[in-house]
């Protein structure tokens, strides 16, 4: 297992990070405690979780995740041992059981303080914004359409000074972002820049892989050259890039199965380039859940990738694509194929 040190931080990281947002949903307390036992064996000491799982939300699931890994570290005490991240859900119709308040000074302090019960510590390592309180892009949106935000004022410097106050009481040790756009980041960047006393944004946490590469049209950049680290989620798209779908196949138990309407990854352009990266993979005699990981591992601006599983087949398989190292003419391939199929999945 390799480690990078997250910027700005004292941070240092397991290349792989522990995805959690099936637990208590389509997998049960038992399983998340026989995966989180298996990924520290296996030298991962990074683990990403959000109020808001599991996923697909539900009010009578909320936050059963957090109470998965709390068990766990009071079962276990190896709370010493892991690199926590957790997030706080934005506001939108589908987090209305949540709260409504958004990033609002008492709607972030409530959110941290119960997240920290919840999973039975002291301390969240990172402590994300899940997404962007304004009206921005959305999954399954290429382009940025303006509209007027009727409840959104720039509250940038407002929710870094409760940020700020919560690291300062310990609650937090440090912070990042997910599912934000290149002004928005910057936007938090410059603030913190400005503002010297408010903490800085140390990692984004948006969807990569080799269905969706629009990290790299501006991000990327930003990524580089301000020292923002990309943790990226959904490396398999849903679980598409194992290739179990391909030919219409619908597995028993599978997540696009069973929750039909996460359908991002699941568009014909998107079927044939899987098919593509799957027929290049065995070309090279390599499966196409290691070779689509190992690539996503290669990016100089990502520092951690966020893997999920419902079993302990695919949660080994997953793990063990650290070893992999592709080819110049594996990379060529996957490029080749990127530009016939640019971004079928946004």
């Amino acid at each position: 297992m390799k480690y990078n040190k997250l910027p700005h931080t004292d941070l240092e990281v397991s290349e792989i990070c522990l995805g959690t947002m099936t637990w208590g949903r389509q997998n049960n307390e038992a399983e998340g405690h026989q995966q989180m036992d298996y990924a520290i064996e296996q030298g991962v000491t990074f683990f990403d979780t959000a109020e808001m799982y599991p996923i697909p939300p539900k009010a009578e699931l909320y936050a059963e995740t957090e109470k998965i890994i709390g068990t766990w570290f009071k079962k276990t005490g190896n709370r010493d041992k892991i690199i926590l991240a957790s997030k706080i859900a934005g506001k939108s119709d589908f987090t209305k059981h949540i709260r409504t308040t958004g990033f609002q000074k008492e709607g972030l302090i409530t959110a941290v303080e119960d997240s920290l019960k919840r999973l039975q510590t002291d301390y969240i390592d990172l402590y994300q914004l899940h997404w962007p309180e304004r009206q921005t892009n959305f999954f399954g949106k290429r382009g940025y359409e303006h509209k007027i935000d009727d409840y959104w004022e720039d509250n940038i410097h407002q929710v870094l000074e409760t940020l700020r106050d919560l690291v300062t009481a310990g609650k937090i040790k440090h912070i990042g972002l997910s599912n934000e756009t290149p002004w928005g980041t910057m936007r938090f960047l410059e603030e913190s820049k400005v503002h010297r006393t408010l903490p800085r944004m140390a990692t984004i946490q948006n969807p990569y892989s080799l269905l969706n590469r629009t990290f790299e049209v501006g991000l990327a950049e930003i990524s580089m050259r301000e020292d923002i680290a990309l943790l990226p989620y959904s490396p398999l798209g849903f679980g598409v890039l194992s290739g179990k779908y391909l030919g219409g196949l619908k597995p028993a138990n599978a997540r696009i199965t069973m929750f039909p309407n996460y359908n991002r990854y699941s568009s014909a352009p998107a079927e044939l380039a899987t098919q593509k990266y799957y027929d290049l993979a065995r070309a090279h005699g390599l499966s196409l859940p290691q070779m689509a990981l190992a690539y996503v591992h290669s990016r100089p601006f990502v520092k951690s990738t966020i893997i999920g599983a419902t079993n302990m087949e695919q949660l080994k398989e997953n793990i063990g694509s650290t070893a992999i190292v592709l080819s110049d003419e594996v990379l060529q391939g996957i490029e080749e194929i990127h530009k016939e199929i640019p971004n079928p999945a946004p």
